[in-house]
């Protein structure tokens, strides 16, 4: 397996089962009594499916039994939250938020976008790489 498939796959699955429950379940998110209970729950369901989702994928390529179905899982995940995130204006949504309401951010650019935009992109090159490592 190319070792770039199996970097991208494990910080993927770094993101979506530890650093993205770690932020969410807290008085901010998950666990906030301002909250209707129902989004709770769908927040709740969506760490849950995500967290699933990813040791799956990782799973798939670690034990080489379906690496190209593991990166899409992956990749499925990473580009849904890109899209969630960009799209955000549309519904009234929000990334990483401080004190002052303003999003967090680096250069102008919100992190969790940086952060997935990173991701991704590793999880394409990933994804080319098995994909030529399957041709030979």
């Amino acid at each position: 397996m190319p070792k770039l498939a199996l970097i991208s796959i494990t910080l993927s699955a770094l993101i979506f089962v530890g650093l993205i429950p770690f932020l969410e379940i807290s008085d901010t998110h998950l666990l906030s009594p301002e909250w209707p209970p129902h989004a709770r729950f769908h927040n709740a369901w969506q760490l849950l499916t995500n967290g699933a989702l990813s040791i799956l994928a990782l799973l798939l390529v670690w034990k080489s039994s379906a690496p190209r179905i593991g990166m899409g899982i992956a990749l499925i995940l990473n580009i849904s939250l890109l899209i969630a995130l960009m799209t955000g204006a549309l519904y009234g949504g929000s990334t990483i938020m401080v004190s002052d309401s303003s999003e967090r951010a680096i250069g102008g650019i919100n992190i969790a976008a940086i952060i997935i935009g990173f991701s991704t992109g590793l999880l394409l090159l990933g994804y080319r790489a098995v994909l030529s490592s399957s041709k030979s």
